[in-house]
């Protein structure tokens, strides 16, 4: 039996020279056949070895390996040495494929990977003329290139052209506004009607490139771009327009500029076409999460797919938003929530008050999916980007009160003893609501009766306390106001007999005179 073994240096292939130790090392620990080389050469000797002439050799071959292939070195080297002998190996994957291209029967076990080990170990004294100092730099050289070439995207997943894409699209499209808004303010001094009647800009400039001058309108069909009702309003403006008239030489102008409208829109187009099938071979998830523009134009804000994939979820949230960050944090004021990831479907369908939370969460999710997209190594075509946005749009509708059934919203972990609520159907999904939520019952509360019949009680107690008190203080008042009036009455009889004795004494003052 052959034991095929992949080092910096180059293959090897290790005859096992007691086989039982194979069977041993699923079972039992042989750490100590290989603890000395005298001991691990009892166990496998070097049968061949097959050295890496270069770097670009050396990486060539790790690359294949990482992907379960066989290159073209080792094909070489396995056909002229292992034919006809079984050979062990660490990967099954590759093993198959071994036995599928060159017949060669391949074995995998616990107890290969145990053996490998113990080689490792004794590498050096079990390959002559491999030396710990020529060993090490080998290992650090192929470990460096490996990671720049994972690192370093196919050309499927250029995230640079994403770049670009992005920012000439935004170009165009303020190409585009000021052109359009060019050929309105032109045309409109012949035809000022039709601005209103066509709303489009698009629209607008192939009306203006078909018709020429407002005189043409009645013979001309618009139905490929313009709707019934629109063309003939516009046929009826056209008939008693107050626009100006113009020279054959200026339509000719207005055509021209018309002409580079429409080349415009349709190149637009054509690079959004471009840029939606870029993200989805370079970030699927990301894609699926945000969508083609707001994904690109976060790739853009930092510069590449792996620079995205560095950022922390909260950074990724306000993306776009630095400057309104450094001026909440100078002035003190609350920082802002959300930034280019704001103009994303899923929060555009989040209520005001929780678009905060709703970005949060996609940001979350953003954060995983970006770092699948750009150090996966498998794309998974969106698949995990898929299961976030559900996860997403349950969050948001359990933020809105809605009771969702289904896996994303179901909480992680070993499930717990649900409460008994008669609100809810047994057994349903998620726990869905039956009907209306329960009100509070008023009269079930037993307690607060209680409470206010205790009330009540004190209540009458008191007064009946106060009763007589106050019944004494109305006696008390009732004799002060008889008291009163009897004094009054006494004063005003004896004013009365001072008045009539002043009279008698007056009458008999006169007498005597």
């Amino acid at each position: 039996m052959l034991l095929l073994f992949e080092s910096s240096a180059g293959f090897c292939l290790f005859k096992v020279l007691n086989e039982g130790k194979l069977k041993e090392a699923e079972t039992q620990d042989v750490w100590s056949d290989f603890e000395t080389p005298e001991k691990a050469s009892k166990v496998v000797k070097l049968k061949a070895f097959s050295k890496f002439e270069n770097t670009a050799e050396a990486l060539q071959a790790a690359a294949s390996l990482v992907d379960s292939k066989l290159s073209k070195g080792l094909k070489k080297f396995l056909k002229k040495h292992a034919e006809g002998d079984t050979l062990a190996v660490l990967d099954a994957k590759l093993g198959s494929v071994i036995k599928e291209k060159l017949g060669i029967n391949c074995l995998y076990s616990a107890g290969v990977m145990e053996l490998t080990r113990g080689i490792r170990n004794q590498l050096t004294s079990l390959v002559a003329g491999l030396s710990q100092q020529d060993l090490r730099p080998m290992s650090l050289g192929l470990s460096h290139s490996l990671s720049r070439y994972k690192l370093k995207f196919s050309p499927d997943k250029v995230d640079t052209m994403i770049v670009q894409a992005i920012g000439l699209l935004d170009d165009l499209d303020k190409e585009l506004n000021t052109y359009a808004m060019r050929v309105r303010e032109w045309y409109g001094w012949h035809f000022p009607e039709m601005t209103k009647i066509v709303a489009d800009n698009i629209a607008y400039a192939k009306t203006v490139k078909l018709m020429g001058t407002r005189d043409k309108a009645a013979d001309i069909d618009f139905s490929d771009f313009l709707e019934e009702e629109a063309e003939s309003q516009l046929k009826e403006a056209a008939v008693v327009s107050m626009g100006t008239e113009i020279s054959e030489d200026d339509v000719a102008n207005i055509l021209n500029l018309c002409d580079q409208v429409i080349a415009l829109s349709e190149y637009r187009a054509q690079l959004y076409d471009y840029l939606k099938s870029r993200m989805m071979a370079v970030a699927p998830n990301l894609t699926v999460l945000v969508g083609e523009l707001v994904g690109a134009r976060l790739i853009a804000h930092v510069g590449s797919l792996v620079n995205l994939a560095k950022a922390p979820a909260s950074t990724i949230q306000i993306l776009g938003a630095e400057k309104a960050l450094f001026r909440a944090l100078k002035t003190k004021h609350e920082t802002p929530k959300y930034g280019l990831i704001y103009h994303a479907s899923l929060i555009g369908q989040a209520p005001p008050k929780l678009k905060g939370k709703i970005s949060r969460v996609l940001a979350a999710k953003c954060a995983l999916g970006v770092r699948v997209d750009a150090l996966g190594e498998v794309s998974d075509e969106g698949a995990v980007g898929l299961e976030a946005r559900a996860k997403v749009e349950a969050r948001l509708r359990q933020l809105e009160g809605k009771q969702v059934g289904g896996e994303a919203a179901k909480p992680r972990g070993l499930p717990g003893a649900e409460k008994y609520d008669a609100g809810r159907a047994t057994g349903a999904a998620g726990g869905a609501l039956l009907g209306q939520g329960k009100a509070y019952n008023a009269d079930a509360d037993v307690a607060m009766a209680d409470g206010e019949k205790k009330k009540e009680k004190k209540k009458k107690k008191k007064e009946a306390e106060e009763e007589p008190a106050a019944a004494a203080e109305d006696g008390e008042k009732k004799k002060k106001k008889k008291k009163r009036a009897a004094e009054e009455e006494a004063a005003a009889d004896g004013a009365a007999a001072d008045g009539e004795k002043k009279k008698k004494k007056k009458k008999k003052d006169k007498g005597d005179a």
